[in-house]
């Protein structure tokens, strides 16, 4: 038969989730299994094997066509994860190698925003674009960038770590041993953490004050800037400024048609957005001015990252 559908598997610290895609992009079957509870990386193959081989030779493994892979580290030369610290495995694993062995199906492995960046432009907001920048906004900061058709992999398959680019030089110290990281700042980590330093810091009457500090979130600061609360807007501005004048250093080296947004801290896109085209456009070569879209992502938010990881089949 016609291979049709591909098997997309996004692998996360705590949750794999996986689903069976066809090429309109829409899933036909989904599920999910822990990543972590694992004694080894072969019982969690062994596992995701279990969960997967009934579905496959149902489906019939004629009619899929490959399988493709987002997680933390990945790498799409090699097929490996290397050293990835949110994941329970330590040092360099073969994984594509060892799903493609368990499921007996060519895999294809990437990091998780580079899956993200490919499910974008094979079936969101990117679908036609040749170039474009795609910006995950989570617990960190992660980047899929294409020029020319193409996913930017670096010589090595670990180009375009966006969230490493020193945006505040010697500022706060990153989770990478660095300081001064646009992750350390325009992640969700990255405004609470602003959020917790300037209450210290300053007298202001904010909605914030009525949650203890560690109990502050990117959604609660998301929806007191909804309710008006200056404190949390200026938060937004301050993250959009500091991302937005690192946006427009990356446009002067890939001049894109767009910067797409994704992740939990891009759901509050409706605020953010606007202050961060401010800052880029600001900060912009008069060249490169009022060329580039800023955009959320168009996938939906409970499936991209499966989307994600089959796009990267076709």
């Amino acid at each position: 038969m016609t291979q049709t559908l591909a098997l997309g598997i996004d692998i996360g610290g705590t949750n794999t989730i996986y689903g069976l895609v066809n090429r309109r992009g829409e899933i036909l079957t989904r599920g999910r299994l822990p990543t972590t509870g694992h004694a080894t990386i072969h019982d969690y193959i062994a596992a995701l094997k279990e969960q997967l081989h009934p579905i496959l030779s149902e489906t019939g493994y004629g009619n899929v066509q490959g399988i493709g892979v987002g997680a933390p580290n990945g790498n799409f030369y090699t097929g490996e994860i290397a050293f990835a610290p949110n994941l329970p495995w330590k040092g360099v694993i073969p994984l594509a190698r060892l799903i493609s062995d368990a499921l007996l199906l060519p895999c294809t492995l990437t990091n998780d925003a580079n899956a993200a960046a490919t499910g974008e432009m094979i079936y969101g907001a990117a679908k036609g674009m040749n170039d474009f920048i795609l910006v995950t906004l989570g617990t960190g900061v992660g980047s899929g960038f294409v020029a020319n058709g193409k996913l930017i992999y670096g010589h090595d398959g670990f180009a375009g770590e966006l969230g490493h680019v020193i945006a505040v030089r010697d500022g706060r110290p990153c989770g990478c041993g660095r300081n001064g990281c646009l992750e350390a700042y325009c992640s969700a980590t990255g405004i609470v953490t602003t959020a917790r330093e300037w209450l210290q810091q300053r007298t202001d009457n904010t909605l914030l004050r009525n949650t203890a500090p560690e109990d502050i979130t990117a959604r609660l600061i998301h929806q007191a800037a909804l309710n008006g609360d200056a404190f949390a807007l200026q938060l937004f501005e301050y993250t959009g400024k500091i991302l937005g004048q690192t946006l427009a250093d990356m446009v002067a080296i890939t001049t894109p048609q767009a910067i797409i947004f994704f992740g939990g801290l891009a759901q509050a896109s409706d605020i953010l957005l606007p202050y961060i085209q401010q800052h880029m456009e600001a900060n912009l070569l008069s060249i490169y001015k009022n060329k580039i879209s800023i955009l959320p992502s168009a996938l939906p938010d409970a499936d991209a990252a499966v989307l994600g990881a089959s796009a990267l089949v076709w």
